[in-house]
């Protein structure tokens, strides 16, 4: 659960970080459609070598964006392997028994799997590079608009600013908390699935009490600072867009007809 980076803001001055986090938003949702229309690998590399500048621009590192897809590596492994069976396209590889493997399913279970990695290490460059208060100014700047139709912008941003800043703390809470139980003579790794599965009660019922009590201690502190949600409630910092906004949205357009081209070519 260490590894989980979803949420983690990691410190530093680039040119990512300047970049307002209303800009951030847009281009880390125009890169994740960017993936999705993607249909060759030459277009995943693109994105790929985009994400590897962020990494090492930022001083972040390849190899701790690469730590937060290990909570996710069984749902990969699962896509992986439900794509090479099923699909029947092309030429046969592999025939034993019921299972056959053809060239298309292969191609189709490293397409799928590497679209799950490069939408995982995207949405990271957003977190990573941007804090949570000004992730949540962000997104309640852009959501505005729709509180004219009585969308409510404010309370959605600080939910989801909320559950940005306590992943962390969850995760440091169930590793005491996992510590704790294991010195005390738990076993979470031995046994087949349904008992590793049992030996996770201990873990989840003094997770969830932390969790619920720390949910209390919020509500009584925003209490008493007379929260009342975001009417009439100013900014200390307000968000201003600058040339670098510009240069990095241009860099994404850019792509984008890089992608375009390549998928109208059809190159592999």
């Amino acid at each position: 659960m260490m590894n989980v980076t979803i949420g983690q803001y990691f410190p530093g001055d680039s040119f990512l970080y300047r970049l307002d986090p209303r800009t951030k938003l847009i281009l880390t949702l125009a890169l994740i459609i960017l993936v999705f229309i993607s249909k060759t690998f030459t277009g995943f590399a693109l994105v790929f070598l985009f994400v590897l500048w962020c990494a090492f621009s930022t001083k972040i590192g390849l190899k701790y964006m690469l730590k937060g897809l290990k909570p996710l590596f069984l749902i990969i492994a699962l896509t992986f392997v439900l794509n090479l069976l099923l699909m029947k396209d092309g030429a046969e590889l592999v025939h034993w028994g019921i299972l056959r493997i053809t060239e298309g399913g292969l191609r189709t279970a490293v397409f799928m799997a590497v679209r799950l990695i490069l939408l995982v290490l995207t949405s990271q460059v957003l977190t990573l590079t941007t804090s949570p208060i000004a992730l949540t100014d962000g997104l309640e700047t852009l959501m505005r608009p729709l509180s004219r139709i009585g969308f409510p912008a404010h309370e959605i941003s600080m939910m989801m600013s909320i559950a940005l800043r306590f992943i962390p703390t969850l995760m440091e809470e169930t590793e005491k908390i996992r510590r704790a139980q294991m010195a005390r003579g738990a076993d979470f790794e031995s046994g087949n699935l349904l008992q590793r599965a049992k030996a996770m009660v201990p873990l989840l019922v003094p997770l969830f009490v932390s969790a619920f009590r720390r949910a209390d201690e919020l509500a009584m502190a925003m209490e008493a600072r007379c929260y009342r949600g975001g009417e009439g409630r100013t900014k200390l910092k307000q968000l201003q867009f600058h040339r670098q906004d510009a240069v990095a949205a241009a860099a994404v357009v850019a792509m984008y007809a890089i992608m375009i081209a390549l998928n109208a070519l059809g190159v592999f």
